[in-house]
């Protein structure tokens, strides 16, 4: 259930009892989750040390082996302290922990150092405020979706371009979405994938600084690795997590290899083509569009994923970058 609505004369959003929103196929749902099982133990006499212990483990599942989970756990247990008496109470922790089950609320947490997701504001139980991001598609306005199905795509295309703002602010935008991939290869706390890459996930702030609209569409590298591990397959499709996290399929073995087809980046870039190219300016329309054909054609296989990637990324965002730099726009 999301809700809208008024909290200290700011508009919100209020989250309450959210279902995770990437289902993977064929994924063993049937079996309890051992953190699950581990809610169940937690009961009045646990300590403070058996439940750093449960969410530090937790943590570990979910983000990978990352040395900074230390001091997120410790972040944690504050937040969880909601009476700020320096005791965390029973309620307390079962709200905090029902709460981490929640995909959105733990990247919530794990990325809130990052100006590009929404500012948690407060809690309560199951429930969460967040600020209320202005624009939550990347075009301003999404095509309504019973007419979606009636235009074609060409059509389609030209009404986006229509509702988008002027380019100069597309451009800003677009460096704020690149910011974000950027943050999320290999950040604080690990490294995260976007599993469903698509302008109706993203948007912007009233001054058209880029925001993650819907962190259930991104994933951590812990997740969708376990997904993979072992998978039987015939297909790369059979590999998918979420909506675009795909893998190759060993076609010898029939498993699923841990390596992404197509990294956050080139799916990203490939959204730009759309976004940044109609009505960029004609001396950078050339070198945007080689730009952005080379960065769509890159690999995820972890031998080509640094230096090569942050070359595309950082080459893309200096061209952009340029061009606005030294007007009102940036």
């Amino acid at each position: 259930q999301v809700y809208s609505g008024l909290w200290k004369d700011r508009e919100v959003v209020i989250k309450c009892g959210i279902e995770e929103a990437l289902k993977a196929e064929g994924s063993p749902d049937a079996a309890p989750r051992r953190d699950v099982v581990l809610f169940d133990k937690l009961t009045r006499g646990t300590s403070m040390d058996e439940f750093r212990e449960m969410l530090l483990n937790f943590l570990k599942s979910n983000l990978g082996e990352q040395p900074s989970l230390a001091a997120l756990v410790g972040q944690i247990i504050a937040m969880a302290d909601v009476n700020r008496d320096g005791k965390v109470s029973l309620a307390e922790a079962k709200s905090i922990w029902a709460l981490l089950q929640l995909n959105e609320f733990l990247l919530l947490l794990s990325l809130h150092q990052k100006e590009h997701t929404p500012k948690l504001l407060g809690h309560c139980g199951d429930l969460y405020v967040t600020e209320k991001i202005p624009h939550t598609s990347l075009y301003g306005t999404e095509v309504p979706r019973v007419l979606q199905s009636l235009l074609p795509s060409a059509v389609h295309r030209l009404v986006h371009q229509w509702l988008a703002p002027a380019w100069p602010r597309r451009a800003k935008v677009a460096i704020g979405l690149l910011e974000f991939v950027e943050e999320i290869f290999h950040g604080t706390y690990g490294t995260f994938y976007i599993c469903e890459t698509s302008s109706k996930n993203v948007g912007y702030n009233d001054k058209y600084d880029f925001k993650m609209v819907n962190l259930r569409k991104v994933a951590t590298e812990a997740t969708v690795r376990a997904f993979l591990k072992g998978r039987r397959c015939e297909q790369n499709g059979d590999c998918t997590y979420g909506g675009d996290c795909t893998a190759a399929c060993d076609k010898l073995l029939k498993q699923c290899k841990s390596d992404m087809v197509q990294p956050s980046l080139a799916k990203v870039c490939g959204l730009l083509q759309d976004y940044v190219l109609p009505g960029a300016p004609p001396e950078l329309r050339e070198e945007l569009h080689k730009q952005l054909r080379t960065c769509t054609t890159l690999s995820g296989l972890a031998s080509q994923m640094e230096v090569h990637h942050s070359l595309v990324l950082n080459n893309l965002k200096t061209l952009l970058w340029k061009k606005i730099s030294n007007t009102k726009y940036s």
